[in-house]
């Protein structure tokens, strides 16, 4: 059936969809609809002087949670020994200089058995030079993900320090099996070395940022730092004791943050004497660094995604 409508005849169909669209509330064209209203979220460098955000770090906390996790799973995926590795390169290397510099060498150890004064210092000493490490090729490693989305950048070597803290407990549990094969007291002194693991930490975190931003910039940092932690464990009493060191010199060793350090983890330990003027100066030593690389790693981190 035909309607016509003065020029061109319609269906019935057609009519009735001309009707029913008629009857529908036409709305105005005046303005038209677009997407503009919608809030924006500008990301621009800041010009605060604060070194850390701290209400940014934690509005990401779940982020450096799964980043931890990640490293960790990462580190030991397809892996024969899987986290043995961890227990194995602080005994090896116990195992070595225990031969060539306590029996042959004969290097004092301040009354102790020599593996046991070796590995207590080797302990935290393993942990910061792999979280240094670590931390260097974190934001490297990473760079198609700094690139692409935005998130607090110091929480890549912040992760980085964080997964390298597993591997210190694993290996402390080794640690007391050694001393309780020796026979090594336990003492009042012991309740120290909570504040000594947090000085390292703090030490591993202040360096680890550093280099991790200048590794941006400067790839040959990565080339560089393996060498320089090696010659830092020479410079710091790892193997030997602090009391080797002629006492003319000690102010200048002390001036090392691992020095104080290190000697408190053998005195808290095996209730020896702790070097407090030592300790005091790698503390100031820490913090001041920490703050330094903040503030030097917030400077260098409006420029990662174009150079990295």
């Amino acid at each position: 059936m035909n309607v016509t409508t003065g020029k061109t005849p319609l269906t019935l169909e057609q009519a009735t969809l001309g009707e029913t669209v008629s009857s529908l509330p036409q709305k105005p064209l005046d303005k038209p609809s677009t997407v503009t209203d919608e809030p924006l979220v500008v990301i621009e460098p800041t010009r605060s002087w604060v070194a850390i955000d701290l209400r940014d770090l934690w509005a990401y906390r779940e982020l450096l949670y799964f980043l931890t996790w990640r490293d960790v799973k990462v580190r030991y995926k397809q892996t024969a020994l899987g986290i043995v590795w961890v227990v194995l390169q602080p005994l090896l290397s116990t195992l070595i200089f225990t031969i060539f510099l306590g029996k042959l060498a004969r290097v004092p150890s301040d009354g102790l058995p020599y593996p046991l004064f070796v590995f207590a210092a080797m302990l935290p000493w393993t942990f910061l030079s792999s979280a240094v490490t670590s931390c260097s090729t974190s934001l490297v490693g990473n760079a198609n993900l700094i690139t692409k989305i935005y998130f607090p950048r110091l929480l890549m070597p912040a992760a980085s320090v964080a997964a390298r803290m597993l591997d210190f407990g694993i290996a402390f549990i080794i640690l007391i099996a050694l001393m309780i094969y020796y026979g090594a007291a336990i003492t009042t002194t012991i309740l120290l070395l909570p504040l000594l693991v947090i000085l390292v930490v703090l030490l591993a975190l202040g360096l680890g940022i550093w280099v991790a931003g200048l590794n941006v910039k400067y790839r040959d940092v990565g080339v560089m730092l393996p060498v320089g932690l090696q010659l830092w464990m020479f410079a710091s009493p790892v193997v030997y004791p602090s009391s080797l060191v002629p006492a003319k010199y000690r102010w200048l060793y002390n001036l090392n943050p691992l020095a104080g350090i290190l000697d408190g983890f053998r005195s808290a330990l095996f209730a020896g004497e702790i070097n407090w003027l030592a300790l005091g100066i790698s503390t100031i030593f820490i913090f001041a660094l920490l703050v330094y690389s903040a503030y030097a790693f917030r400077r260098m981190e409006k420029g990662f995604a174009d150079v990295i």
